[in-house]
């Protein structure tokens, strides 16, 4: 009879404190669940939401705003009670659904402003000599094609402008088209030398200008989408660095780096103090973090930026409400903020941001989405500062009120869950190790 020990058969299992064998962990199923059910979540979500708001732009489009100018001022055609430029205006309406562009139609000087503020992707201009230029095709005065002028707007997006560019030219070629057809049938195209029959039959000219230009270093318009990312990407990044480091200095969470394990003492500290330090560290980090973004984009790579100023106070208030934003759900959620606030501020807001693929380009749920998620928000304002003389009305009044809601709704959520964990007692101290 043996004291002091327990026989074992080899091979049942390792010794009392043996380390375990990676093969012995791995074949452990409960192990598996949790990180299986979230990376199929998160890999399956993702690949819904971004795909599916990218891939149909034309078929998903929704009342695309773009301007319609009719400034023929010429007189009727013979028998006829509307000139050339009406008739073309109606058939333009006409000949698209009323669910997918929502034409507006409006004088020249009211498409200016509306091109400098965003308002609309594009227009389709009817010169105010239309009728009496195309009048002049019959009686083989006219020394040049009619032209009906398309503007392109490429501060709101090249998808954007693009779109409204190829709807607008399909719209001015059908009118041609449709003139031509009433020429061709006239008695001036009777007897006339084929040549002349092949120019009354496609009789105006598409010319396609740029509404409102912005600068060579804008990447095509597509420069406001990418700083916000950086804005969104560093205030999340920074403020979930911000949590893991507190967390370790008072001793709640582990430091690893390489092969060096440390653990700190634990401060008593409770969650509302934690994540007020937590924030105003994040405030702190928000203006180094904005500084740098504009130091390497404007100064070093020359982004065009305009209102410099105004710029850097806009993109730290922007850093800042996402910061404290991602600071809140970390405090409410533990262990899975961090994935909750990715799905919010990154995974949410990207296809709903309408700053490649327009929000009249995307399907419904992604435009309800875009009413509140943060990087939508701050693009329409950081859009207008770049592309639009930090207009008001061309999105940053909107930029400035969502990010004031934000900073509000952050303080609010974060401080509201913590106080609600202290009063209940549920406390984050841990026993010490040994």
């Amino acid at each position: 009879m043996t004291t002091g020990s327990t026989a074992r058969d080899p091979g049942t299992g390792p010794a009392p404190g043996a380390p375990a064998s990676a093969g012995r962990v791995l074949r452990r199923w409960k192990l598996w669940i949790v990180p299986a059910a979230l990376s199929a979540l998160v890999a399956l979500v993702l690949s819904l939401l971004y795909m599916g708001g990218i891939l149909t732009p034309t078929g998903s489009l929704h009342r695309l705003p773009i301007a319609l100018v009719d400034a023929d001022t010429g007189a009727p055609p013979p028998g006829r009670d509307e000139n050339l430029g009406a008739r073309v205006s109606a058939a333009v309406v006409s000949s698209t659904p009323n669910d997918q562009v929502r034409w507006r139609r409006m004088s020249q000087g009211r498409m200016r402003g509306e091109l400098a503020s965003g308002k609309v992707f594009g227009a389709l201009v009817i010169p105010s000599g239309f009728t009496a230029d195309v009048g002049r095709l019959t009686t083989g005065e006219a020394t040049e094609r009619p032209a009906l002028t398309v503007l392109t707007n490429p501060g709101m997006g090249s998808l954007g402008s693009s779109l409204a560019q190829r709807i607008t030219q399909r719209a001015a070629n059908e009118a041609s088209a449709s003139i031509g057809r009433e020429l061709t049938g006239s008695q001036a195209a009777a007897g006339q030398p084929p040549g002349f029959r092949l120019l009354l039959a496609d009789p105006v000219a598409v010319q396609v200008k740029v509404g409102h230009p912005i600068g060579g270093h804008s990447g095509l318009g597509l420069s406001a989408f990418y700083y916000t990312l950086l804005l969104v990407l560093a205030g999340f990044i920074s403020a979930n660095v911000v949590h893991n480091g507190v967390d370790t200095s008072l001793g709640y969470a582990d430091s690893e780096i390489g092969p060096w394990h440390t653990r700190r003492p634990t401060v008593p500290i409770d969650r509302t103090r934690t994540l007020l330090v937590k924030m105003g560290m994040t405030a702190g980090l928000s203006v180094l973090t904005t500084t740098l973004i504009m130091v390497a984009t404007i100064g070093v790579l020359g982004m065009d930026a305009p209102h410099l100023v105004l710029l850097w106070l806009f993109s730290f208030c922007a850093c800042l409400t996402v910061g404290l934003g991602v600071q809140a759900v970390n405090a409410a959620f533990g262990g899975i903020g961090q994935l909750v606030a990715m799905f919010v501020f990154i995974a949410l807001a990207l296809p709903s941001s309408g700053a490649t693929v327009p929000l009249e380009a995307v399907p419904g749920f992604y435009r309800f989405l875009g009413t509140f998620e943060p990087i939508r928000q701050v693009a329409d304002g950081v859009r207008a500062i770049l592309y639009f003389d930090a207009r008001g009305d061309a999105g940053l009044a909107r930029g400035w009120t969502m990010i004031a809601v934000g900073f509000v709704v952050a303080l609010v959520f974060g401080f509201a869950m913590t106080r609600y964990y202290d009063r209940k007692g549920l406390h984050r101290m841990v026993p010490q190790p040994g």
